[in-house]
């Protein structure tokens, strides 16, 4: 297990080094795209210092709360987008071009070369940015945060992050059904901005709705109660993990059987 573990890794390092020499040789692309999503994480901010002129608080967060929050959601957004984004947002055409063909015979788990054959590393750039500012509004609240908080809160983060991905994969593997599935893997990605605000905020189904069935307030605001101590019990954060296990799980089920629904380019 530890040699195929090794192998793994020595394929990830390589993965990361060509997607190094792809946005060098690209330089302005990927300046361009990383001041894009600052100004994006910028004017974020700015809707929320000019929400809260006319108010002292949305349901129990306060303004730095908030700003954390923001900055929290984030973080967790450009990791995913770093890591995963590329590669199941081109799962669609690598199924209707056959490409998908040359990835299945390679030596590795098709799973692990589809879901991470590319990386974004501009967003990495962007998750460091969301890391100083959530340091930012936690001077400004006071807070110092112990190390099983800042633990907790990465653990968590990364929960999130593999609920996005195993959700998002089985959103793509509708491609192997109807070919093109760009625009409902697009539209998923497009509720993470329901992820910015706190759940305070959403009442009856809506929440409901994005708490459970889509996750996307759960995901976020966990990780931001856990930094800002308004983490009233350890339920919301099993719920959390519990929700993580049964995406991953969904996730594997749904892969498999779209891999044998894939007749290849050739037939």
């Amino acid at each position: 297990m530890m040699s195929t573990l090794l192998r793994y890794c020595s394929i990830y390092a390589a993965l990361w080094r060509n997607s190094l020499m792809r946005e060098m040789i690209f330089r302005a692309n990927f300046l361009l795209w990383i001041v894009v999503d600052v100004l994006w994480f910028g004017l974020q901010l700015c809707f929320i210092s000019v929400l809260y002129l006319h108010t002292e608080s949305i349901g129990t967060w306060t303004k730095w709360q908030v700003v954390l929050l923001i900055a929290a959601s984030n973080f967790i957004q450009q990791i995913f987008h770093g890591i995963f984004l590329l590669n199941l947002t081109n799962l669609s055409d690598l199924v209707r071009t056959g490409k998908l063909d040359f990835l299945l015979v390679q030596p590795v788990n098709p799973r692990f070369i589809v879901s991470l054959r590319q990386i974004d590393l501009g967003a990495f750039v962007n998750a460091l940015i969301a890391l100083v500012v959530m340091i930012y509004a936690g001077i400004q609240l006071g807070i110092r945060p112990g190390l099983t908080d800042v633990v907790l809160f990465l653990v968590l983060c990364a929960i999130g992050i593999l609920i996005h991905y195993s959700l998002m994969l089985l959103l793509a593997s509708v491609s192997f059904w109807t070919v093109k599935a760009q625009g409902i893997v697009w539209g998923y990605y497009n509720l993470f901005n329901i992820a910015r605000m706190p759940d305070e905020a959403f009442r009856g189904l809506f929440k409901a709705l994005f708490t459970l069935a889509i996750p996307m307030l759960l995901v976020s605001n966990v990780p931001a109660r856990v930094l800002t101590d308004k983490l009233a019990s350890p339920a919301l954060v099993w719920l959390l993990v519990a929700m993580g296990a049964g995406c991953v799980a969904c996730s594997e089920i749904g892969w498999r059987a779209s891999l044998k629904r894939y007749t290849s380019a050739s037939s």
